[in-house]
């Protein structure tokens, strides 16, 4: 009976020690900072994978991590953030569906001295964007024009030839960088005549392609085909991302390009969306900008890291950026060609994608 007594009362004096172990360890656990991820939408095989790759980084890192898709719909990203505001977070990384309209809720953040990273699309309009991890843009577009210039042999002076171009969305900062960048290598031809566009649409705000949209892009490209492609072959096609890309193929193939008779003309993209890649290796799309988005989440991670830990944060760009408010510092990093001869060596064997991913 004793030796019971004293258990019970061993137990009870350890109830209020196992009470404060508790009370330790969740308030160890409510110390780990909180990291806010904004994507913009799941319906882009490369935001899942943004995200995914972010918030595997940050709780390597011992971050808890608060990803959230808004499924591009504007309300729904803003709403998300300042949930991301009230819930403490100690650092934003967002990819943003209208770099416009942040405004708001970047001062919210800037107010509760919450850092704020602009991840892969520049946030306009507010001084409270602390840091930009994208890619080199402009460099984007001048691989898509360079691409187009070599296989075309322009560079050489073959020619003439038909091209139409497309462009990004109007309310991404990012889509008037491919624009430039291609634009610096493709306009010198058509001004020369080597390169011809037959609609006479040359400018970003005749073709615009609002939201990225493939469909959109699709309709724009049977319009082009039917009013200025009857009986004339056309030769290239400038898309700047890869889902525009496969709606421009399909309005090819529906007017019977990709037959030995009707080739399909040399046609650009960007993201290495798998999709896309199976498109290159069934001879349909030509060619696509990989950026390895690892390398990109692991950027956002190190500015995020550095900022909460007071370190100096890394930066190779400080002139570019402008979003109307300020010259936000930027980490830019290099995009890379894809095309037939070297998706094997730059998306499988990097391990980006496995060959039954690409194959099937």
């Amino acid at each position: 009976m004793r030796r019971l007594l004293h258990a019970a009362l061993a137990a009870v004096l350890l109830l209020p020690l196992a009470a404060c172990n508790g009370v330790g360890a969740a308030a160890r656990a409510e110390d780990r900072p909180l990291i806010g991820v904004a994507m913009p939408t799941k319906s882009k095989e490369r935001w899942v994978d943004d995200g995914s790759n972010m918030a595997g980084r940050f709780r390597d890192l011992g971050y808890d991590v608060d990803l959230q898709y808004a499924q591009d719909e504007l309300e729904t990203q803003i709403s998300q953030i300042e949930n991301m505001i009230t819930k403490g977070a100690d650092a934003l990384v967002i990819a943003s569906i209208n770099g416009e309209v942040l405004t708001e809720v970047t001062r919210q953040a800037a107010d509760q001295g919450i850092p704020v990273i602009a991840y892969d699309r520049l946030i306009m309009g507010t001084e409270h964007v602390d840091y930009y991890a994208t890619f080199d843009n402009f460099k984007v577009g001048e691989l898509q024009g360079g691409y187009l210039e070599q296989e075309l042999g322009l560079d050489e002076g073959e020619g003439p030839f038909n091209i139409e171009l497309f462009g990004g969305s109007p309310d991404d900062n990012n889509a008037y960088f491919f624009y430039d960048g291609a634009m610096s290598v493709l306009q010198p031809y058509i001004d020369s005549g080597q390169l011809v566009v037959r609609s006479g649409q040359t400018e970003m705000n005749q073709i615009a392609t609002m939201g990225w949209d493939g469909s959109t892009a699709q309709a724009r490209m049977d319009n082009l085909l039917s009013a200025h492609y009857q009986g004339e072959p056309l030769h290239a096609v400038l898309a700047p991302a890869d889902s525009l890309s496969l709606g421009v193929i399909s309005s090819l193939k529906s007017a019977g390009y990709g037959s030995q008779s009707k080739p399909m003309p040399v046609i650009t993209g960007q993201d290495a969306d798998i999709s896309s890649v199976k498109s290159i290796i069934a001879d349909d799309q030509t060619m696509t900008i990989f950026k390895d988005t690892r390398e990109l989440a692991d950027v956002a991670v190190n500015m995020a890291d550095a900022l909460i830990h007071g370190r100096e944060v890394e930066v190779n760009d400080t002139e570019s950026y402008d979003n109307g408010e300020r010259v936000v510092p930027s980490q830019l990093l290099e995009p890379v060609v894809v095309d037939q001869d070297n998706y094997e060596e730059t998306l499988v064997d990097s391990g980006y994608y496995t060959e039954a991913e690409v194959a099937g």
